[in-house]
């Protein structure tokens, strides 16, 4: 039975409480995701019966003759309330478990090992962040942060599988990625090295005068000077490039 409920605010309580489960999250900080600037005076008292209603639904969904009831579970603590749960049950600690065992398997130079840990974490999300909850200020500070966690694990994939070699079958996706950031260097210089690695130099460099005009027409700069180093590397046919300084590592 789903606990999730229908309306928006609390639905938004909900989503706050569970993302930040095993942690007391403040009142002040429950009030301003639910009300931002413009908090009513009835706010203590809609708050507690949010509250009331999410425990409600809780109790509902323990399994019968529970020894732990919903108070248990949703927990109210001094001018806080927390949400204890298994870690098991939240997709936000099995991502960011199996993307903690990815990257320390990066680290070791097992990349067939991070590449499958970091798939794994990937696979966790089937969509944006939080796209079913009214976000407010904190909410939707929470989502941007998962998104560039989520990107940053992406990063770290792509990286494992190029250490194994598969430049030519991650084109498509840098391509991708590449279309969706144009002005993200390390992006930029992870698609350059799979297509000069995959025998295409010429495609490589088409990449970074892209980048080089974006720049330009955008934010008026020149890239940077590591993916600069990156192009002359083209340019001269390294046979082996580094994408050492990008921080994709």
């Amino acid at each position: 039975m789903s606990i999730v409920p229908s309306a928006g605010k609390p639905k938004q309580l909900l989503a706050l409480l569970a993302l930040r489960c095993g942690r007391v999250v403040p009142v002040s900080t429950l009030m301003e995701e639910i009300w931002g600037d413009a908090i009513p005076r009835s706010s203590t008292t809609t708050l507690q019966t949010y509250i009331l209603q999410l425990r409600k639904l809780i109790a509902e969904a323990l399994p019968p003759g529970s020894p732990d009831g919903a108070k248990a579970v949703l927990v109210t603590h001094f001018n806080g309330y927390e949400l204890v749960l298994d870690s098991c049950a939240c997709d936000v600690w099995e991502f960011e478990r199996l993307s903690v065992k990815g990257d320390l398997a990066l680290k070791s130079g097992d990349a067939a090992a991070a590449s499958k840990y970091l798939a794994r974490a990937l696979k966790v999300w089937r969509g944006p962040a939080l796209i079913d909850v009214p976000a407010g200020r904190v909410l939707h500070m929470e989502s941007i942060g998962f998104e560039e966690g989520r990107m940053r694990v992406q990063e770290q994939r792509i990286l494992a599988d190029m250490n194994l070699g598969n430049h030519f079958t991650l084109i498509p996706e840098l391509r991708m990625l590449v279309a969706q950031n144009p002005m993200d260097e390390r992006l930029c210089a992870m698609l350059i090295v799979a297509l000069h690695s995959s025998g295409a130099p010429w495609r490589a460099l088409q990449v970074f005068r892209d980048l080089r005009q974006t720049l330009g027409r955008e934010l008026g700069v020149e890239p940077s000077s590591r993916l600069q180093e990156l192009h002359r590397a083209v340019l001269a046919n390294t046979p082996a490039l580094s994408l050492q300084g990008f921080g994709v590592a």
